[in-house]
């Protein structure tokens, strides 16, 4: 009797551990970026405004990743339209893309892309006008690229350093508003030594 019962807890002890290595593979999967590593292959669509283009140093095509920009930093922030501490967020964000507009060191090495999450096009123009929001904005509907970031809260900023071969490696992923511009800066100009 006992020998029957251990031969049916066997497969179940199986199924168990199968589930923990799933989950914790899921766990994994769901992890925001990490200082150090590597973006997941995010496929955005170009700007359809040539001055856009222009700003991002694109290639002619429909649709880029976001090592493709022409730069040596990429500054990514991950809003969503509905979230009041982006809305809040938003005039520290422009004032950290005007510095880097008036900064000879880094207007032409660093560029600062959001990527709204959930939101439409739609969605992402009304933000861009309510907010004067003049670096450029993508939207990201259907939480594709969320997912691929590890769905994190937001506002969620992101910088890479790209290397001229094109590959690239994360130096900053945080939760959180960037508390003071210039000291935020300071930083992301150390990357360009």
């Amino acid at each position: 009797m006992k020998i029957k019962w251990i031969h049916r807890l066997v497969p179940l002890l199986g199924l168990c551990f199968w589930l923990v290595c799933s989950g914790q593979t899921a766990i994994a999967e769901m992890s925001p970026p990490m200082e150090g590593g590597r973006l997941p292959e995010i496929v955005l669509q170009a700007p359809t405004d040539a001055d856009q283009q222009k700003i991002l140093g694109l290639p002619s095509q429909p649709t880029f990743t976001i090592p493709q920009i022409g730069a040596s930093v990429v500054l990514i922030e991950i809003y969503s339209m509905y979230c009041p501490h982006c809305q809040k967020e938003a005039p520290r964000v422009n004032e950290l893309y005007q510095k880097i507009l008036k900064s000879p060191k880094l207007k032409d090495q660093v560029r600062l892309i959001g990527i709204g999450a959930g939101n439409s096009k739609f969605e992402v123009a009304f933000f861009r006008k309510t907010y004067s929001v003049l670096f450029p904005l993508f939207s990201d509907g259907d939480f594709t690229i969320h997912k691929q970031l590890g769905e994190v809260r937001t506002p969620y900023f992101i910088g890479i350093k790209i290397n001229p071969d094109k590959s690239h490696k994360i130096f900053y992923s945080r939760l959180g508003a960037i508390e003071n511009p210039d000291q935020f800066l300071e930083m992301v100009a150390k990357q360009l030594n």
